[in-house]
């Protein structure tokens, strides 16, 4: 059985001024983020990855990352496309933006058929979670083959605030509110949350540091995908005329389908440290840690030479 670890890399990046922020070398021996969110999937169990890029990326991709996992695992290649919409609808005049991350994980319907993960390029997640989501999907999966309805039976490492948060500017994060079972009830998307000096603040609020935090690590079932199809029929056939920007995004679906009762999220609590290159300036200290984290034996240096 494949479980597939989808890594969403099609972003233009534009708050990361310099080059493409997927591809900028962090690891000691040249390693892209993304590397390390592979090696830790692998090393929790799955076997098979689908990167999910700008067709203009695909020969980086085999030549940096791909051929690094030659005889490791399975490994596709999903384009995302503005020109790829179903049936009856073509792409808007003066239309820019990609659709999305909803649009992205769509792209790869051809080739992700069993459970799988999805992941942001540029963005360090921790052992602990690719761990918990794979455990967490393999058994759905299990219940699901026994008879069980787990279609819409999803999953996302819950990730505490105060562990997500850039030195270098505010940042969005989708605050989790749950029930006493750790099923999701809601996201609320937070926007301009900052570091202070006794925790954090969005636009003058006080945020408590220890709320768990969406970072769009999702866990989900192929069913998914024709939901991800139908969906993106009715948002086209809903976009405004001559709105440009409007995007299809994971977190808006899933909470639709949440506030709707047609699908349930169980948030895996983690205490992983995530960083991300979301500024400039977040560069030389996704160096620092992951250099400290190579010599205390945490990774291997180079990256793959050895996967357990």
């Amino acid at each position: 059985m494949d479980i597939t670890l989808g890594i969403m890399a099609a972003g233009i990046g534009s708050r990361f001024k310099d080059g493409c922020k997927q591809l900028t070398p962090v690891g000691p021996s040249g390693e892209v983020i993304m590397e390390y969110s592979i090696y830790d999937a692998l090393e929790a169990g799955f076997n098979h990855v689908v990167f999910i890029i700008r067709k203009n990326l695909e020969e980086d991709f085999r030549t940096m990352i791909g051929a690094k996992l030659e005889g490791l695992c399975k490994v596709d290649y999903a384009f995302q496309d503005m020109e790829d919409l179903p049936e009856g609808f073509s792409l808007p005049a003066g239309r820019t933006k990609p659709w999305g991350t909803g649009h992205a994980v769509l792209a790869a319907r051809k080739v992700i058929n069993g459970p799988f993960a999805v992941i942001n390029a540029d963005d360090y997640y921790g052992k602990e979670a690719f761990v918990k989501i794979h455990d967490y999907l393999v058994n759905q999966e299990k219940a699901r083959m026994d008879g069980a309805d787990t279609d819409m039976e999803f999953c996302m490492p819950g990730f505490v605030l105060g562990n997500t948060l850039s030195d270098f500017g505010a940042v969005t994060r989708g605050v989790c509110d749950m029930d006493e079972h750790n099923f999701l009830k809601k996201i609320v998307e937070t926007h301009h949350i900052s570091k202070t000096a006794d925790g954090a603040e969005a636009e003058g609020k006080k945020l408590s540091v220890s709320s768990l935090v969406s970072m769009n690590m999702w866990g989900l079932t192929p069913a998914f995908m024709k939901v991800l199809e139908e969906k993106f029929i009715e948002f086209l056939k809903n976009l405004p005329e001559g709105n440009l920007t409007e995007e299809y995004l994971l977190p808006t679906i899933i909470g639709d389908m949440l506030e709707s009762g047609s699908a349930r999220v169980k948030v895996l609590e983690t205490d992983a440290h995530w960083f991300g290159l979301t500024y400039k300036e977040d560069t030389p200290l996704v160096k620092a840690a992951l250099k400290e984290m190579t010599e205390q034996g945490v990774y291997p240096n180079p990256l793959f030479a050895k996967v357990k």
